[in-house]
């Protein structure tokens, strides 16, 4: 699949993931390559930038002469999913959830703030700020961004929204 990766790297996005699914599908996930400045503004990707990798990768499988039935190229999404030691570098600061491929005191899943390390190594502030874990990318299963979603009007993170009716609503919630 080095020719998927050179195609979506030589598009100017960043390559995620590709995955093989049952019944011919090939999926790839790209995103947006930070500072880089990509028609019709933004950070997030598109349903232009999608179709455009698509019309590219056909192109490129059949020259290949992959085998695939069917072709997805989409977006991470809000949980992003943290795969190469530069996703990490890219999120650092940002909330996330890591599953250890091996317990730890009995628990694999753990939620909390990514910091860099030391020597490739890597901490998750934990809630509280009391407590942290210090992992190497090799002991993780899997790690995804927590998502964060901001409604339009929403004054800050915790804000309590009101609707139409009066009735209070927390994170588009009637409660």
């Amino acid at each position: 699949m080095a020719a998927v990766a050179r195609t979506v790297e030589g598009l100017g996005y960043d390559l995620v993931d590709i995955e093989r699914e049952g019944r011919g599908l090939l999926r790839v996930t790209i995103d947006r390559v930070p500072g880089r400045v990509y028609p019709g503004g933004g950070e997030f990707v598109t349903v232009d930038d999608c179709e455009a990798v698509t019309r590219q990768l056909q192109y490129v499988l059949e020259v290949e002469g992959c085998d695939y039935a069917r072709l997805e190229v989409s977006s991470p999404g809000l949980d992003r999913p943290l795969k190469r030691a530069a996703d990490y570098e890219r999120f650092a600061g940002a909330e996330v959830d890591v599953t250890l491929r091996e317990p730890l005191e009995g628990r694999r899943k753990y939620r909390g703030t990514l910091l860099a390390g030391d020597g490739g190594h890597w901490r998750l502030v934990l809630a509280g700020g009391e407590q942290a874990l210090d992992f190497a990318l090799d002991e993780v299963r899997e790690a995804r961004l927590v998502p964060v979603v901001d409604f339009k009007g929403r004054k800050g993170r915790g804000a309590q929204a009101t609707a139409p009716d009066g009735d209070e609503v927390d994170g588009g919630r009637r409660e």
